[in-house]
């Protein structure tokens, strides 16, 4: 059988795909070429199928969430914070997987940043 070898891409619709675009480079560090292309540190990569009426993803309109690792989840937050980002004020520990932490994008989507154990 033939198998995907990863994530080749993630795509958002946006009401202004620059400014996005360029939120998620200035406040999150991601460094993506003019292209989209983006070359992440390796690491593992979930994927998790919810219940559908799950309130995991923030808004119920939302149908899937990013998540990004990250290698210091509170120094991430707080940088978010500092930029005047929308900062979900908890964080969740799961033993022996990590710590989680949520901000919202200028566009409404919430996204999980993970630290792992």
């Amino acid at each position: 059988m033939e198998r995907v070898q990863g994530i080749g891409g993630y795509f958002v619709r946006a009401k202004d795909p620059e400014a996005l675009t360029a939120w998620y480079r200035d406040s999150l560090g991601l460094d993506a070429d003019e292209h989209g292309l983006w070359h992440p540190v390796a690491g593992p990569t979930v994927f998790a199928a919810f219940e559908a009426g799950t309130d995991y993803f923030g808004r119920p309109e939302q149908q899937v969430m990013l998540n990004f690792r990250v290698s210091d989840l509170e120094a991430m937050l707080a940088q978010l914070r500092a930029a005047g980002a929308e900062v979900a004020a908890e964080t969740q520990e799961m033993a022996g997987v990590g710590r989680f932490g949520w901000v919202t994008d200028p566009e409404g989507n919430r996204i999980e940043l993970w630290q792992q154990a």
